[in-house]
């Protein structure tokens, strides 16, 4: 099943670094995780509550668009807080970027320190922008999806370094899957972990192969 292949590549790259490039070089265990969508809208229209610009370029992103009230999707961001960004905070190049609308501020700050009593919120990036841009950013990930009338989506997506969405192409139950859902929890802790990690070990590879001591 293909369930089974992800679980393969979770486990794969959880082992000793020597091992798992030997299977990887060795056998077909190893599938790259498709790229659906390439050159998804670069985020520099939005900023931080710093004023700093957001970029996706160059990390792997989760990306997600929490709306005009994101305190209403706080057990959304509660789900992927718990399975997806504690698990890989520790890894350099990964972030959380969520977009918002600007004017949601004071709402994010709450969610944002309510996050933090359960993790450093250091790669959780909240980019604040106007509705426009955030429709021009989600059209650009041409998906099936659609945002609702308050530029939210309980929708989630994987963007690696070079701006690319990435995601499944023969999922047991959808076919294409090009987003997951935060509200199910079992979808989040399941696919969704199986192919952050499946990204994440790619790059790991990338790196080792090009004799590189920089982490992820």
């Amino acid at each position: 099943m293909q369930v089974k292949k992800y679980i393969v590549l979770g486990i794969l790259f959880v082992l000793p670094l020597t091992i798992y490039v030997f299977f990887a070089s060795g056998t077909d265990l190893f599938k790259q995780l498709p790229v659906l969508t390439e050159n998804v809208k670069e985020t520099t229209a939005f900023t931080t509550s710093e004023g700093k610009p957001v970029m996706l370029h160059d990390k792997i992103t989760v990306l997600s668009f929490l709306g005009t009230d994101p305190l209403s999707k706080k057990a959304n961001a509660f789900n992927l807080t718990h399975k997806i960004y504690n698990k890989y905070a520790e890894f350099e190049d990964f972030q959380f970027v969520t977009i918002v609308p600007e004017g949601t501020e004071a709402d994010v700050a709450i969610l944002k320190n309510e996050i933090s009593e359960i993790a450093d919120t250091k790669r959780w990036v909240f980019g604040f922008g106007t509705p426009e841009n955030i429709d021009r950013l989600f059209s650009s990930l041409q998906t099936d999806y659609m945002l609702a009338s308050d530029s939210s989506t309980p929708f989630v997506f994987i963007i690696d370094k070079n701006k690319n969405l990435r995601g499944r192409t023969d999922d047991d139950d959808v076919g294409i899957m090009q987003g997951f859902d935060a509200r199910n929890y079992s979808e989040i802790n399941n696919k969704m972990d199986d192919d952050v990690k499946v990204v994440l070990a790619e790059y790991r590879l990338a790196l080792k192969k090009n004799n590189s001591n920089r982490q992820i």
